[in-house]
């Protein structure tokens, strides 16, 4: 007897979402907690898994497709007691995997919990035609924009290795640089969803409420930059990625205790400012679902090592499409890092409900006068603040900035002030 499955409540008041890839096709044979589909929120990449084992029957969605929260995703015949199982049982199983979520914790162990795929369920291509390979591999086909299905395994039984993607991909890549009819005029139309949706929205209100003033600075890294080179290679022996973000962290923190306006919000009608103890220091991540903005919690509580896991871990998942919903909440000031990819100067927009937001320009050798009037060559970073100005005055972030370049210009300040 064919059943639906109902898609289930994501949580954060999620009513529908975007469906990015089938994992499966009509007629596959699947197992319980088998991966079926890709869908993208208008927080993040989540995974869908059965509740059932069984044979996929109908699609109800095409990729690129709305499908709707409580509504049918596919239909299928379960192997267990086939006929016994009933549509209200169905969604009572669903319900008691996926329970509806109010808090930030709960979304993210929802979430965390649909994205787990076990290897063990991993499948290489079977007389329905599945693709055989690991999760990891599916992972990397996703990235590359690649049809695994279209790929030759080259392992036993056709299972698909890393290499035979990458390989695809580079042949798909010879295939189109051959001269080809190219077409001239007309336009293509593309509807703008889920992240690039919120994050248009979340700007247009930011921009539209909220009175901007920027502030540049410029800051020497040379002694900080000659510091992490000194402890890069200590610590990658621990597996541990030292890079400069942490340090930029810390020493906000640091500035943040002494200048407490920078680390709050305003309510709608700004007659009321709201301080935070916490210092959830966010860092804007060009992804490939769009702009994510994960935080990270306590940052006034964490170590450099500490704060180095965590980005680490943050990172990785931003560019994945895959933050946990907890890790986007409830930060308190953002770092935007346009120096990874170029620039050096820019006009941020806050990330609203914050007040202030960073953006850091590339590192440039540059030419400066020492003390004693001789020129050297040291690491430049721009950084360019904007403010919220009900709240935030010139005066006030000049003397904030102030104070987080000199513990990034002298670390062994910072150190002295670290608890």
């Amino acid at each position: 007897m064919s059943i639906d499955f109902i898609l289930p409540d994501i949580g954060e008041g999620i009513v529908e979402c975007e469906l990015v890839e089938w994992l499966v096709k009509e007629g596959e044979t699947i197992a319980e907690d088998q991966p079926i589909a890709d869908v993208m929120t208008d927080k993040a990449m989540v995974q869908i898994p059965s509740m059932h084992s069984g044979v996929v029957e109908k699609l109800y969605y095409q990729q690129g497709d709305i499908a709707k929260v409580h509504a049918p995703l596919f239909s299928m015949t379960p192997n267990e007691d086939k006929g016994a199982v009933s549509h209200s049982d169905t969604s009572e199983a669903q319900a008691s995997k996926i329970e509806p979520t109010t808090s930030s914790e709960q979304v993210a162990t929802v979430v965390s919990k649909l994205e787990q795929t076990p290897e063990k369920l991993s499948q290489s291509k079977n007389s329905q035609g599945k693709a055989l390979a690991s999760p990891a591999v599916r992972r990397v086909a996703r990235e590359l924009d690649v049809n695994i299905h279209e790929v030759d395994g080259s392992g036993k039984k056709g299972r698909v290795y890393k290499d035979d993607v990458v390989a695809f991909t580079q042949q798909s890549m010879t295939l189109a640089s051959l001269p080809a009819q190219h077409s001239v005029g007309g336009t293509r139309v593309e509807a703008i969803r889920g992240i690039q949706a919120v994050m248009a929205n979340a700007m247009q209100d930011s921009v539209s409420t909220i009175p901007h003033f920027t502030y540049c600075e410029e800051i020497d890294l040379t002694e900080l930059i000659a510091l992490r080179s000194a402890l890069k290679e200590q610590y990658a022996k621990q597996d541990i990625k030292l890079t400069m973000m942490p340090f930029f962290m810390k020493a906000m923190s640091l500035a943040l205790k002494e200048y407490p306006v920078i680390n709050s919000k305003v309510n709608a009608d700004c007659s009321e400012i709201t301080y935070f103890n916490d210092h959830n220091i966010g860092m804007a991540v060009d992804s490939k679902v769009g702009l994510l903005v994960p935080n990270i919690k306590q940052v006034q509580t964490k170590s450099i090592i500490d704060l180095a896991h965590d980005i680490s871990r943050l990172t990785t998942d931003a560019r994945n499409g895959r933050v946990a919903a907890g890790d986007l909440k409830e930060g308190t000031i953002t770092i935007s890092n346009i120096g990874a990819i170029g620039g050096t100067v820019a006009t941020p927009i806050i990330n609203k409900p914050e007040v202030a937001i960073v953006a850091l320009g590339k590192v440039q050798k540059l030419p400066r006068f020492d003390e004693f009037g001789n020129v050297q060559a040291r690491s430049i970073m721009q950084v360019s603040w904007s403010g919220d100005h009900r709240v935030i005055d010139g005066g006030t972030i000049a003397r904030f900035c102030n104070l987080w370049k000199s513990f990034l210009e002298q670390p062994s300040n910072m150190l002295v002030h670290m608890s």
